[in-house]
């Protein structure tokens, strides 16, 4: 199942607060960037963002979930109607996100 662009403008708006949040469409999911920095992405209506350590701290009952067949587990990001949540989650998260790699 791919994911819907209503759902990726829903994350969207409620990202609003961020400075500098993209996308790229892939193979039917959406890949988010916070700052240039993947920081985890839509699949199957679902918001999925990279386990680094204060993702891990700041959702301690958030439960790993595969995005896609052979892939790494991500974390489910299940309070996505709170701005503020989101907003303070990526902050949190942006310093421990690898840099993007150079082309």
């Amino acid at each position: 199942m791919s994911s819907t662009k209503e759902y990726l403008n829903f994350i969207l708006e409620q990202l609003s607060e961020l400075d500098d949040i993209s996308y790229k469409a892939m193979m039917g999911e959406f890949i988010i960037y916070y700052k240039g920095k993947i920081v985890g992405g839509i699949y199957d209506d679902r918001f999925l963002v990279k386990p680094v350590k204060a993702a891990r701290d700041f959702m301690p009952e958030a439960e790993l979930e595969l995005p896609y067949e052979g892939a790494k587990e991500m974390l489910l990001v299940d309070n996505v109607d709170n701005k503020e949540y989101l907003r303070d989650l990526l902050d949190a998260m942006f310093d421990e996100l690898p840099a993007p790699k150079k082309k």
